[in-house]
Parts: structure tokens; C-alpha cells; sequence
């Protein structure tokens, strides 16, 4: 949707398609960076939540092997 209304804007401006073709090939990769920035900042405010009202597990926080494959069969009687 973004993309779409940033064209409309390029060509009110008077800015030529061909503009418009590059700021899609670079928004690409600014698109994968802001989905990083994004999941990461989700997950930081869940932990500090979590740890503030008392719910984060600190056994499963820091085990490297929670939820992999290898934890699930660990942990099956």
C-alpha cells in the first residue's frame, strides 16, 4: 500500500516513472531491515514485560536449546 501512494505522490510531484522503479528496487532491502528492526524491537518489550510482571521463565530464557527440536524430545517422558 505504501508504494502505491508513494507513486501517486511521484507523479503529483512530477518526478519521472523511472524514479519510481529505483525506490522499488532499494525498498527491498530497507523493507527486510525495518521487519528486522521491527521483530526485534517486539521481542525486547515482551521479555522486559514479561520480567516486570513476574512471568519470564529465566530456565527457559537462557537454555540455547529451548524450542528446538532437541528440547521438545528432552523434555517428553
Amino acid at each position: 500500500v505504501g508504494l502505491v501512494l508513494l507513486a501517486g505522490v511521484l507523479a503529483q510531484v512530477g518526478l519521472p516513472e523511472e524514479g519510481i522503479a529505483l525506490i522499488l528496487g532499494v525498498d527491498r532491502l530497507l523493507d527486510m531491515t525495518r521487519t528486522a528492526v521491527n521483530i526485534t524491537g517486539d521481542a525486547t518489550v515482551t521479555t522486559i514485560v514479561a520480567r516486570s510482571e513476574g512471568q519470564l521463565d529465566l530456565d527457559v530464557f537462557n537454555d540455547p536449546q529451548a524450542g528446538t527440536l532437541y528440547s521438545a524430545a528432552r523434555s517428553s517422558p
